[in-house]
């Protein structure tokens, strides 16, 4: 077999909330999903926590954070890229 294996852990991408934590950001990642009752379309949100070993990533900046083994109580995803790059003020 020499096909390439695709990977089975979920990726998202959002925007880092908090990054005080030492090796870990708080990430925000928010959908659009269509109210069951009244159709509406509305954003829902859901923060992670996500394990950043060198601590690069800063408050603002949208990552990538993927799936991975529990680290410790509250953290099971890894902050895998940087999307973009948070605009100084």
């Amino acid at each position: 077999m020499t096909e390439a294996k695709t990977s089975l852990k979920r990726t998202l991408i959002g925007k880092v909330v908090s990054d005080k934590r030492a090796k870990t950001v708080t990430v925000l990642v928010e959908r659009r999903v269509k109210h069951e009752l009244y159709g509406k379309i509305v954003a829902r949100s859901s923060k992670y926590h996500a394990h950043d070993e060198k601590g690069e990533y800063k408050l603002g900046d949208m990552i990538e954070i993927t799936e991975s083994k529990p680290i410790s109580k509250t953290k099971n995803w890894v902050a895998t890229r940087l999307v973009e790059k948070a605009e100084a003020v």
